[in-house]
């Protein structure tokens, strides 16, 4: 029986170290052992993906819980059947002992089983919608606020005009444009546009 494990972090939580920490306790095989850095919306990660296909029937793969497998109801149910009834892997998932196949495979531990598991995927996804719904509250709020998002702008530099009529009279070559003002050159041509822009509503 060979054993694997599974490791996912959001872009917002990079606490992987705890749960690599929990494989090596089992004594997982770092090369077993797959972690990806992405959302737990669907099953589209590259890692996971790779596991799939090297994972075979009498395997065991260990997740420390089911939000790290994933956070969509439909989609872990279904990735449990992947698992579990088509490729015949074990998943054990180790801060919830009933969701353990390799215990009680009769019809009333795979009926608690499988209850289990729609509960706690209900969970994951809820918890996924709750947060989601948080960040759109507060990006609104911020938006409300006046608060700006990404990169601040580049403004053009007090020079600018001087070096522009220099640069279209032909002394001053492009590279020297960027290097007395500081701009890349999308920015450049940027700042430009809307420096000609205000000339011609003069």
């Amino acid at each position: 029986m060979r054993k694997f494990g599974y490791i996912r972090v959001s872009a917002l939580e990079q606490n992987e170290s705890r749960q690599l920490a929990t494989m090596q306790k089992l004594e997982i095989p770092q090369s077993n052992t797959f972690l990806d850095k992405q959302s737990g919306k669907d099953f589209k990660r590259p890692n996971y993906q790779k596991l799939l296909e090297i994972l075979k029937t009498g395997d065991i793969l260990y997740i420390p819980s089911i939000d790290r497998l994933g956070r969509n109801y439909e989609e872990i149910q279904n990735q449990w059947r992947v698992l579990t009834k088509e490729k015949g892997v074990d998943i054990a998932v180790l801060d919830m002992p009933l969701l353990d196949t390799r215990l009680n495979k009769d019809l009333m531990g795979t009926f608690i089983a499988d209850l289990v598991l729609q509960i706690l995927s209900f969970v994951a996804q809820s918890e996924r919608d709750n947060i989601n719904k948080r960040q759109a509250e507060g990006i609104t709020a911020a938006k409300a606020r006046d608060v700006k998002f990404g990169r601040p702008t580049k403004k053009a530099p007090e020079n600018f005009e001087e070096v522009v009529r220099q640069w279209e009279k032909g002394d001053l070559a492009f590279s020297s444009v960027l290097e007395q003002t500081g701009l890349k050159e999308a920015t450049f041509y940027n700042r430009l546009r809307e420096f000609r822009a205000a000339k011609d509503s003069k």
